[in-house]
């Protein structure tokens, strides 16, 4: 069984005179009163008492007492605890009678139960680390966090890089009449020249044609010529009679050849090379959109790979807070904070927090079964109630202050002492036993 504070006596400090209780095993125990009469006092006498000097008050002795303070508690394993003395000199008794002192209280007595404000107004990840811490897997989770951080960092790249290059593809112009490749001016140009080739040909035959018949027509003049001196010139004009004739074959030809020959038009091959550059910019353009489209389609489909990646790394990472033992149902950590419910600890009512860290310190020291807390007039009866009841069923004890001098407190401290009133917070089951003071006597 945890470790319960049985009863407590205190005088001379702080601002208690003098002050005898006894909490409740279980569930919540208030003390109560108007500020500055010795509340957190109490709290601060048990903390110092059970804790040791690190929790020791800055000013232990009340103002104008004349004796020196003098704190006793007894605990539920029979354990005594006295400080008493000039210097509050440390006493601790076991059940056999044997005397000790601080290291066997630092056994089952938690720091932070003593100062549970302490871990409430901790950071987010000071909260989270000391879970983790509790239930072991802190580097394990913390590995994974980082895996999924990565991931969704690549993702969150990677979806603004897809939505950019669609923006950028819906965007550019395209021309569905262009053909799907750019066209080779170079290719056109030799088709052309390989024409105009051709076409010279043609037109060097046809020179040839011409100087064939200027040839000719020379000729029949001088032929003309030797007509009247054809006896003198027999023999010249014989020779050339014959060449006239083979000229008149070569001319036969060369008519029937050119008869045959038609030029090619490169008409159309000179209006495709005029328009090359107006049809390779649209080609251009839709290889570019198509591009553009490709990967925005590409970068999308990285994104949908990496969404699966980090579902599956926080599945990964769920399946590994699920099989931990944890403090309380449904008490995690999210992005290195701490989530109760869903919910970081800043969106936590009053009662979950309270639950949340009394669950947490608990667990940091199973054998230390109380806490005190300071300052619950915040909470309404209802969150009292209910906090109350939780730690009932857990079997929690706790003690704790609250400006008030109603009937919830069932301790009221007045001027350093301890009020005749008393009554009792439902529902808790055990109502705690009002003691009149008698000087170094439970």
């Amino acid at each position: 069984m945890s470790v319960k504070i049985t009863a407590l006596e205190a005088e001379n400090v702080k601002r208690i005179k003098a002050v005898a209780l006894t909490p409740s095993p279980t569930g919540l125990t208030i003390v109560g009163g108007n500020n500055n009469q010795g509340k957190t006092s109490v709290l601060d006498a048990l903390a110092w008492a059970l804790g040791g000097d690190r929790f020791r008050p800055d000013a232990a002795q009340r103002d104008g007492a004349v004796a020196p303070a003098h704190l006793k508690v007894k605990l539920s394993n029979g354990v005594v605890v006295e400080r008493k003395g000039k210097n509050a000199s440390l006493t601790v008794t076991d059940p056999t009678g044997r005397r000790s002192g601080q290291q066997l209280l630092n056994a089952f007595v938690e720091p932070l139960a003593l100062d549970l404000p302490r871990f409430m107004e901790a950071s987010d990840k000071e909260k989270a680390d000391i879970l983790l811490r509790i239930i072991g897997i802190g580097t394990e989770l913390h590995t994974r966090d980082m895996e999924i951080k990565a991931l969704y960092d690549k993702r969150t790249f990677t979806g603004q890089l897809a939505q950019q290059k669609k923006h950028f593809a819906e965007e550019l112009i395209s021309y569905p009449d262009a053909p799907d490749e750019p066209v080779s001016a170079s290719d056109l140009i030799r088709q052309q020249q390989e024409i105009l080739a051709r076409n010279g040909e043609n037109q060097r035959k046809r020179n040839q044609l011409d100087k064939l018949i200027d040839e000719k027509n020379q000729l029949n003049f001088t032929l003309r010529d030797l007509d009247e001196k054809i006896e003198d010139l027999k023999e010249e004009y014989e020779q050339t009679q014959a060449k006239f004739t083979d000229l008149e074959k070569q001319i036969f030809q060369a008519r029937k050849s050119a008869a045959q020959l038609q030029d090619e038009s490169t008409a159309e091959l000179e209006a495709s090379i005029r328009d090359i550059e107006e049809i390779n910019q649209k080609v251009r353009a839709n290889l570019e959109k198509s591009r553009a489209e490709d990967e925005a389609a590409r970068y999308a489909s990285d994104y949908d790979k990496l969404t699966e990646a980090i579902t599956r790394k926080r599945a990964d990472r769920m399946a590994l807070l699920n099989g931990a033992d944890l403090p309380l149902p449904e008490l995690s950590v999210e992005d290195g904070a701490l989530t109760y419910k869903g919910k970081h600890w800043r969106d936590m009512s009053g009662s979950d927090q309270l639950r949340v860290a009394a669950a947490i310190v608990r667990r940091l020291n199973p054998d230390c079964g109380f806490v005190l807390l300071d300052k619950l007039e915040q909470m309404d009866m209802t969150t009292l109630q209910e906090f109350s009841a939780w730690l009932e069923a857990e079997h929690l004890q706790a003690i704790a202050t609250r400006v008030s001098t109603g009937s919830e407190c069932q301790i009221i401290i007045e001027d350093g002492m301890v009020k005749d009133a008393e009554t009792a917070l439902p529902p808790v089951t055990e109502k705690p036993q009002q003691k009149s003071w008698t000087k170094g006597a439970f």
